[in-house]
């Protein structure tokens, strides 16, 4: 079929006008109104290892450039033309677009190189114009990628993640930006690492995919930058994979019209905002105290139940110290059991159809439930007992264990004889190298040559009765889980050592008084500031210590009065905001300095800190290690960026709270 000339420059022109009107409003907006050229991007002296991939269908929304300059005067950033139609090369673009309307097509691939996920054509720009002036969601490419120089940058940690992810998938749809994100994808799509991926599972990927970007697409300019493969992270928890081949278009944008504060909040890790202290008092004028409530209905969801896990007690305990103070304000209703995905969201919507107010679900792995139904209910709060939580419509909260660990690390390492500490950790998760180092500080704070042996819970073994074969006398075990004598007098909880006697001995431990933060987080919206703390859309996240009450050290009254007393004073001085435990000089166990003494870390820094002190012999365990039962909590909270493929538990077979 003959494509009439007239046919052809009049699409000419439409594409020259799209292309003027891309250039202003780039221009406008102080952006680049030309491709990017990969000559000037690669950094100086990169090694520049390529790889030749041979032929692929590359998507043509990631042809962001060419090779060099030569060109790009020539087109706007998305590649439509910006010459005039009399130039050759309107011609010579004129003649592939009657070629691509016509029987022919365009058959020849271009050629390109790839660089951290990204196309620059070196052959065949035009062929690129005019297809994608067509909307042509993939080309054929001969592709020759360039391998960046490896470093900690963030990007370049996502991008070798990406490389395994390509040898499997084939896929270059979704380029992350931070590391993990790829691992995340694969166990909500119930992947494994590795697994080949049939066409079939390609063509379907890039088809949802493709309906989620539209979808993505048509909320608008967002206040952050946000990718749409980062958006379909969050997505993902809230509804299946499946529900993407459901839902149309439209469907899907409402869905994430709801989740849109969410969305910008969760791509973007400066969004979470850590608050420290606890603050009740009122600051607003009249109008916030006309709207505060005079009278509220709480629920609490549990996991387990107060007979079957530590962890629950300790949260009862708190939901009984809260309805003594408050008790003539409130309504309190428990949930137990939710220890299922699907059994969590019936017991957070019937919680709400049964008129609760204010939600706590009160462990980390309730955390996408509570998601799900706080999107669905903005008018109620939802607040959720984990760390480091990236979403503005779910309040997280959690206590500054490593506080306590300091006070027992000081005690074991006065009292261990041979200079040597057993510690026995729960979950590789955020927070955890924080607690295991405040621990080793403390021993190195009474005995300068106090070494820190370190195993994992969540590893095959019997590490106590291992410890103890080897000679090792004082242990560190898992925390005690709410104010109660007989957790530490079990020495199976606390810090612990066995006398020469061979009697089991208790110490001390951190606890949890989950009732002081009810009280500030009930009393906050009685008081009208509890709208001010989560006023904006930024994820709101509670890490309370010792100065608000939360964190506490229960002591033996075995211990020697010596050490009972210098365990109180460091209790009253950190509660006192006198002490640091991480405000001294600090070496890792790779020889690097952390700390020289004159500084100190933020709360960022000390929930993602990834490196142990030098007195600590052992490393985190490989993820192969983890067993089963505990896979979900790391999933969920865990510093490693590559457990996270496979299908998850479906129930949860360990104490969900148990994170000392």
């Amino acid at each position: 079929m003959e494509i009439a000339a007239q046919m052809v420059s009049e699409e000419y022109n439409r594409a020259l006008k799209m292309g003027q009107r891309e250039v202003s409003e780039l221009s406008g907006q102080g952006k680049a109104t030309n491709p990017g050229v990969l000559d000037d991007i690669l950094p100086e002296n990169s090694a520049q290892v390529v790889q030749d991939l041979g032929l692929l269908e590359i998507p043509s929304e990631r042809i962001v450039g060419t090779k060099s300059a030569g060109r790009i005067a020539a087109f706007s950033p998305s590649f439509l033309p910006l010459l005039d139609a009399k130039t050759e090369f309107a011609g010579k673009w004129m003649t592939l677009c009657a070629a691509h309307l016509g029987d022919v097509g365009i058959r020849d691939a271009i050629t390109c190189y790839e660089y951290l996920g990204n196309f620059y054509v070196q052959e065949g720009n035009k062929r690129v114009s005019v297809l994608r002036y067509f909307g042509a969601p993939r080309i054929p490419a001969m592709v020759t990628r360039i391998l960046p120089d490896k470093s900690d940058d963030p990007r370049i940690l996502a991008y070798y993640e990406f490389l395994d992810f390509f040898k499997a998938s084939r896929l270059y749809a979704v380029q992350f930006r931070r590391p993990g994100h790829y691992a995340k994808l694969l166990s909500r799509l119930g992947k494994q690492p590795g697994e080949r991926w049939t066409e079939e599972e390609r063509r379907t990927f890039n088809a949802y995919f493709s309906y989620f970007r539209d979808a993505f697409s048509q909320l608008g300019p967002l206040k952050e930058d946000v990718l749409p493969e980062e958006a379909l992270l969050l997505w993902l928890q809230l509804y299946s994979y499946q529900d993407l081949g459901k839902m149309s278009v439209s469907e899907i944008r409402k869905t994430l019209t709801a989740l849109r504060y969410d969305v910008v909040s969760s791509a973007s890790h400066d969004s979470i905002q850590v608050r420290t202290t606890a603050d009740t008092a009122a600051k607003g004028g009249i109008l916030d105290r006309i709207a505060t409530p005079v009278y509220l209905n709480v629920a609490f969801v549990h996991q387990l139940t107060p007979a079957t896990s530590g962890w629950v007690l300790g949260h009862d305990q708190g939901r009984e110290y809260l309805q003594k103070v408050l008790g003539n304000k409130l309504t309190v209703k428990s949930y137990f059991n939710a220890n299922t995905p699907e059994e969590a969201e019936r017991l957070v919507e019937l919680a709400v159809s049964e008129g609760a107010q204010v939600v706590f679900t009160t462990a980390p792995l309730l955390r996408p439930a509570t998601l799900k139904a706080a999107v669905k209910y903005p008018k109620v709060q939802f607040l959720n007992c984990s760390v480091d939580q990236p979403y503005s419509s779910v309040c997280s909260y959690y206590g500054r264990v490593y506080e306590g660990k300091f006070i027992t690390g000081a005690i074991a390492g006065a009292l261990a004889q041979d200079n040597r500490i057993g510690y026995i950790a729960s979950y590789p998760i955020y927070g955890q190298l924080a607690n295991i180092n405040a621990f080793a500080l403390g021993a190195q704070f009474t005995n300068p040559r106090a070494q820190i042996q370190l195993r994992w819970s969540c590893t095959e073994g019997n590490h106590q009765a291992d410890f103890f074969a080897d000679g090792i006398r004082v242990i560190s075990n898992r925390d005690v889980p709410g104010d109660s004598k007989m957790y530490l007098d079990f020495c199976t909880y606390g810090t612990y050592l066995m006398d020469d006697m061979g009697e089991m001995i208790p110490l001390g431990s951190p606890v949890w008084l989950w009732g002081k933060f009810y009280e500030f987080v009930l009393s906050s919206m009685f008081a009208g500031t509890w709208k001010r703390e989560k006023s904006g859309h930024a994820a709101l996240n509670y890490w309370l210590g010792m100065d608000s009450g939360v964190i506490s050290v229960n002591l033996s009254d075995r211990l020697p009065t010596g050490i009972g007393t210098m365990a109180r004073f460091l209790q009253d001085s950190i509660a006192g905001k006198w002490l640091d435990p991480f405000a001294r000089k600090i070496v890792a166990q790779d020889g690097t300095v952390k700390n020289d003494g004159t500084t100190t870390f933020t709360p960022d820094e000390l929930l993602h800190m990834d490196w142990l002190c030098d007195n600590v012999v052992g490393s985190l365990p490989k993820p192969s290690e983890i067993l089963p039962c505990a896979r979900p909590m790391v999933e969920e909270l865990g510093i490693y960026k590559d457990v996270n493929a496979g299908k998850k538990e479906e129930t949860v077979h360990e104490d969900p709270g148990n994170l000392g």
